[in-house]
């Protein structure tokens, strides 16, 4: 019950009759993917920058910042897991480690599951490594194109490699720039998560009723952090939150 809530809020928006057979891929569907994507690269780039300023400000090399950002690449989760870098690096911590890390990427197996009544009829060799590159505002942009009838898989692959390389790029230039940066937060650099986030909420408002979830998950966050400290507020707003969006569900 918790975590029906957050999976049929993420594929509501996903058009319910999908098209028979294996979407196609064409020219027109990847400069749909390009042209969508345009209007989200200003915050993709922000948010790269804040990603590579933190790995310069923890002591990354820039060869293991730029292959985080290639093999990871999920962007709250990086900046959470050089937060709390953990030194030394025992078996205790590295487990905490990947919970959190855990948690906060846990929204990504119900993006990619509210894709599969558009994608699951494409081969594995097509469609699994382009879930690699998914991310917050690529899967807004799918869901939306999906929405207002789009069928053609071009949009997605060819949005999702922009993305990529743009925040591939953007965190590299962010490297460079924090080495030479001695107080990044004097720029705003560490609010650039937050604003980022809350931004990517306004196309999921389904009115008050359901926003509750949200108001609940971030008062105990909060709580949670005053209280306790470090980063178990994380794990503690999203079940929180996954609870109370549970509850309201089953009201509807």
């Amino acid at each position: 019950m918790a975590f029906s809530a957050p999976f049929r809020l993420l594929a509501m928006t996903a058009n319910p009759d999908p098209p028979g057979g294996v979407p196609t891929c064409s020219l027109s569907g990847l400069a749909a993917g390009l042209r969508l994507s345009l209007p989200v690269l200003p915050g993709m780039i922000a948010f790269g920058l804040a990603v590579g300023v933190t790995a310069a400000r923890k002591g990354f090399s820039f060869i293991d910042s730029m292959l985080m950002n290639v093999f990871v690449y999920a962007g709250m989760s990086q900046l959470v897991a050089m937060e709390v870098w953990p030194q030394p690096l025992d078996a205790a911590a590295l487990a905490g480690l990947t919970l959190v890390c855990a948690t906060v990427n846990a929204r990504l197996l119900l993006m990619a599951a509210s894709l599969q009544p558009w994608l699951g009829k494409l081969p594995p060799w097509q469609i699994y490594p382009t879930l690699h590159l998914l991310t917050d505002p690529g899967w807004l942009i799918a869901m939306r194109y999906r929405a207002e009838g789009g069928s053609d898989a071009g949009m997605f692959f060819s949005s999702s490699i922009v993305l990529f390389v743009v925040w591939v790029g953007a965190a590299g230039a962010g490297y460079l720039a924090g080495a030479l940066v001695a107080e990044p937060n004097r720029f705003g650099i560490d609010l650039v998560m937050p604003i980022f986030f809350a931004a990517m909420l306004v196309p999921l408002w389904r009115g008050p009723k359901r926003a509750t979830a949200w108001v609940v998950a971030g008062a105990v966050a909060l709580l949670v952090h005053y209280i306790a400290g470090g980063w178990w507020f994380i794990v503690a707003g999203a079940v929180a939150g996954s609870v109370v969006g549970g509850f309201i569900d089953d009201t509807d």
